[in-house]
């Protein structure tokens, strides 16, 4: 008996200390299933289109695919994919291990090409619909396509005349096409049979070949193409079943299918036998109507949408739905209390990860505000650290031993991952320079390398992991890396600008940084407004674009010759603080105009939407 009362004495104890236990076993459970699934796909070499093609086989029937008032079972996306992939076949533009580039938006089709793409044995890249010639050019040869295929023949127009150069055969999905040196696709795909191809036709095909390039702005620069192999694809799709999602449930997303998140989504779909509900850009006023007309159980999201979706007017119908859980990251503490206040007992599962990345972290607890939760036996199969940064000199503080230091908890510092053979890190295609760029040697042991996230997080007093800032030359708005570099590139070659420096700013109500460019005009020029909007918006997509500029006599520079922005950073841009000219993007009018203390007042009390 007294040993029983020490025994329940002890588990007591363990629970007071450790509020979190069944959560965290449960995760554990739950990660060495996931692993084992991993490891037994790995051993068959079982990718996601044989998972797909088992799926159609047990379930042909099921809604696969919901998208606005049509529905596509597992057995239509199979013939549908088998018609893309034997029209690229019979059209000669690309065989097994031949990339595809893919410049679609939110719909269907672009489902059936990647799958058919998939089925040949084609790797797929992923083009940001969003971006102007330079970036999207940039991306296409990033990733060697042999072939291009558009939505829209304007879509595409800008960079035809460089990729007709290098004998890209370049489709475009509209019933005609009207610029010459592009293919109409569709005829092609209604022509083609529906009948399965032969799997001779990618008998190369292993889990370590590439699968898809997603774009991420990495560090600086242009964007990155982040090789995403078939392995890595099942592993972070399987990953998903950590938040807890079934073959029952109904996903809805509005994110891109472009970006790794709203990719995930679809590839998760498969994996669990799922129905997928796809909308072709997020609308807040009908997103509840969404849910509920197409019974959906988990929706997906980044910060921006659940902020938008509580900025909506109150309805009695707020909680009339089937919604569960919400998996996405980026959501601040205050708009996660007030959507679950508003929108009912939802299960929200923050994660933190890259794109290109070798862990993903994730808040099983649902802990308000976190993005995950350090798991001893799971940071022990998976090291990964929180370290000190020298943001003066804009790298991680090191010993008199020349090893990082790791940070005290509650302290912000460096998020860096163990690249392992269990998480290892790919890279970016066809740059093997920004590939080593995040890559960090000797950090606590000499020989041994980590994957630098770029961002700054802080591990709490009882383990918790909240995101803090993001560091170098990269800040995230509207959903969308945005690359300084590349901005200010495109801002230095606008009339009458001689140098550029570009920021990302804290805007109170808003998730993440707008850009902020710190501008010295050329000697005697006056800042054109109008002109320079012309120019941003010809060559920037609009998440790109400063809403804030700033005229400067000089920019400052460090030892290195690096631009200084911590200054700039902590003044943001408020007038009361700068004596510089100051402007603000008006995209209503189509230009830049003075920010006056009426404009500041209105957009950090959030009057002004930006």
């Amino acid at each position: 008996m007294l040993i029983w009362i020490i025994c329940a004495a002890v588990f007591i104890g363990l629970l007071i200390r450790n509020p979190y236990f069944f959560q965290d076993v449960h995760f554990l459970i739950t990660l060495f299933r996931v692993r084992l699934r991993v490891s037994r796909y790995r051993e068959r070499n079982y990718s996601i289109l044989d998972r797909f093609l088992d799926v159609v086989k047990t379930q042909p029937h099921k809604p696969f695919v919901l998208f606005k008032d049509e529905t596509y079972s597992y057995q239509d996306a199979d013939k549908l994919s088998n018609k893309v992939a034997r029209a690229l076949l019979d059209s000669g533009a690309v065989t097994e291990g031949d990339t595809a580039a893919l410049l679609v938006g939110n719909e269907p089709v672009f489902l059936w090409l990647w799958l058919g793409l998939l089925k040949l044995g084609c790797p797929v890249a992923f083009l940001n619909y969003n971006m102007k010639s330079q970036s999207l050019l940039h991306c296409f040869h990033c990733s060697g396509a042999k072939a291009l295929i558009a939505a829209e023949d304007d879509l595409a127009s800008t960079i035809l005349p460089h990729v007709l150069e290098q004998s890209v055969r370049v489709f475009i999905l509209a019933d005609q096409c009207q610029t010459s040196g592009m293919e109409s696709f569709r005829d092609k795909v209604n022509q083609a049979s529906t009948e399965p191809l032969p799997s001779g036709v990618r008998s190369h095909f292993t889990l370590l070949s590439p699968a898809v390039y997603i774009y991420t702005s990495g560090t600086t620069g242009l964007p990155k193409a982040a090789v995403m192999t078939h392995l890595r694809i099942m592993s972070m799709t399987t990953g998903l079943a950590l938040m807890g999602i079934t073959s029952s449930d109904v996903i809805y997303t509005t994110l891109p299918l472009y970006h790794a998140a709203g990719f995930m989504g679809f590839t998760a779909t498969i994996e669990r036998g799922m129905t997928f509900v796809l909308r072709n850009k997020f609308s807040a006023s009908n997103f509840w109507e969404d849910c509920r007309k197409f019974n959906v159980t988990v929706i997906q999201y980044i910060g921006e949408i659940m902020r938008y979706l509580c900025n909506t007017p109150k309805k009695d119908s707020d909680r009339c739905h089937k919604v569960r859980l919400a998996m996405g990251n980026g959501i601040r503490a205050e708009v996660w209390r007030e959507f679950l206040n508003r929108f009912g007992n939802i299960q929200i599962k923050e994660f933190y990860g890259a794109t290109e990345g070798n862990l993903a972290i994730h808040n099983y607890v649902c802990k308000i505000g976190a993005v995950g939760r350090v798991n001893f036996l799971h940071k022990k199969a998976f090291p990964y650290a929180v370290i000190k940064y020298d943001h003066a000199k804009d790298e991680p503080l090191r010993d008199s031993s020349g090893f990082c230091i790791e940070a005290a908890k509650g302290e912000p510092g460096l998020m860096v991952i163990q690249i392992t053979q269990r998480a290892p890190f790919i890279g970016y295609a066809r740059d093997l320079k920004q590939t080593e760029k995040k890559k960090l040697h000797d950090v606590f042991k000499k020989g041994d390398v980590y994957f630098n996230t770029g961002d700054m997080l802080c591990i709490s007093k009882d383990n918790f992991i909240y995101f803090h800032d993001r560091i170098g030359d990269t800040f995230r708005w509207k959903g969308e890396n945005v690359a300084t570099n590349e901005v200010s590139d495109v801002i230095n070659v606008a009339d009458g600008i001689k140098e550029a420096n570009v920021y990302g700013v804290h805007v109170p109500g808003h998730e993440g940084k707008a850009g902020m460019a710190a501008v010295l005009l050329k000697d005697g020029e006056k800042f054109d407004c109008i002109g320079v909007f012309k120019h941003l918006e010809k060559f920037l997509p609009a998440y790109a674009r400063p809403r804030f500029i700033r005229i400067q006599n000089s920019l400052e520079i460090t030892g290195t010759f690096k631009y200084m922005k911590v200054k700039l950073v902590e003044e943001g841009f408020d007038p009361n603080k700068i004596t510089d000219p100051l402007y603000f993007l008006d995209e209503r009018e189509g230009k830049y105009i003075p920010l006056t203390q009426e404009i500041f007042s209105s957009v950090i009390t959030g009057k002004m939407k930006l």
